[in-house]
Order: structure tokens, then C-alpha cells, then sequence
């Protein structure tokens, strides 16, 4: 049982020496059934490669990484803000691959990282934030608490890990 997470946002040097952790998380939640851009089976250089790839955005300012972690440090979830967006939007940003460890999971910890989220982006000057999930899944609850606004939905707009169609909802969120 998770008791406390503490949620920071961590730079380049430490995004590097995060991604194993990381790449545990991810594996976790794939194999868990979450549709997150990755298929069953995944492997452990799939997912190393995704975050090592994610530790170079941060390094070129890119995007805010942001983990939770537990009372012994070990990461349980995390969140990214990507915010290189085109030359017309200099005030938004997407969120992306909102993940909790299934063992972290109704204690608070996504709620942790989508707070956390929102100061970040306020303070990296983002006042929209848009993201999508799969419809009817467990963080559209999560989303709609946090104030997000439902936009719409695209029925077999991909694939959950098992290769079954699934439809997609976006959402938006004014600062």
C-alpha cells in the first residue's frame, strides 16, 4: 500500500538515470492493459528506448518530466508536459503518458502528478492543455475531477495492447 507519494519534476541529468525505473512503470502498465501508444508483449529495449527518448527531450527543453514517487524512493508514476509546440501556439502544451503503477494505483498518486502538472505548465507560461485517453477508462474520472473539459471522442482511434480497437477521448484544460 502506497501511504504518501511526493511528486517532482526532474531534469535532464536525472531523466537519464530515471529510465530504468521508468521503464519499469511502463512495462507495468502495458502489461496491465493500459493503451498507451505501446502492443503486448513489450519489451524491456522497447521501453528503454521510449524513455531514453523522452530523457533527450527534457535535456532540449522539450517537455517537464514529472514523477511520483514513494516513501522509499522508488518511482510509481509520472507524467510529462511536451511543451514544443508550433510557432501559433506558444501557450499550450499536451500532456502525455500519464502513468501509475498498477500497485500505486486509488491512492492519490495520479491526482499527485496532474496538480503538480498544472503548477508546471502555470509556471512555464501554458494556460491550454490538451490530452487524450481511452474512453470509458478509469483516468477519464481522474481527468473530469481535475477540472478537465471533455472535447469529443474518436471511435477505433487505436489499439489497446491486445490489439483490440479502442475509441479515444480529448480533453482540454484552461489555466
Amino acid at each position: 500500500m502506497i501511504d504518501s507519494a511526493t511528486v517532482r519534476r526532474v531534469g535532464a541529468n536525472e531523466a537519464a538515470a530515471c529510465v530504468e525505473a521508468l521503464a519499469d512503470v511502463l512495462i507495468d502498465c502495458v502489461e496491465g492493459g493500459a493503451s498507451v501508444s505501446f502492443m503486448l508483449p513489450i519489451s524491456r529495449d522497447t521501453a528503454l528506448r521510449f524513455w531514453r527518448d523522452v530523457a533527450e527531450g527534457v535535456a532540449r527543453g522539450e517537455r517537464a518530466l514529472l514523477i511520483a514517487e514513494d516513501r522509499d524512493g522508488s518511482i510509481i508514476g509520472t507524467v510529462q508536459l511536451i511543451t514544443a509546440q508550433p510557432e501559433n501556439q506558444p501557450h499550450r502544451a499536451d500532456v502525455a503518458k500519464m502513468l501509475v503503477h498498477r500497485k500505486a494505483r486509488r491512492h492519490g498518486v495520479g491526482h499527485a502528478l496532474m496538480t503538480e502538472l498544472d503548477r508546471i505548465a502555470r509556471e512555464e507560461k501554458k494556460s491550454v492543455l490538451v490530452l487524450d485517453t481511452v474512453t470509458g477508462g478509469d483516468a477519464e474520472r481522474l481527468y473530469q475531477r481535475a477540472g478537465w473539459q471533455r472535447v469529443g471522442s474518436v471511435p477505433n482511434y487505436a489499439l489497446m495492447p491486445d490489439g483490440e480497437f479502442c475509441a479515444t477521448t480529448f480533453y482540454c484544460k484552461q489555466l
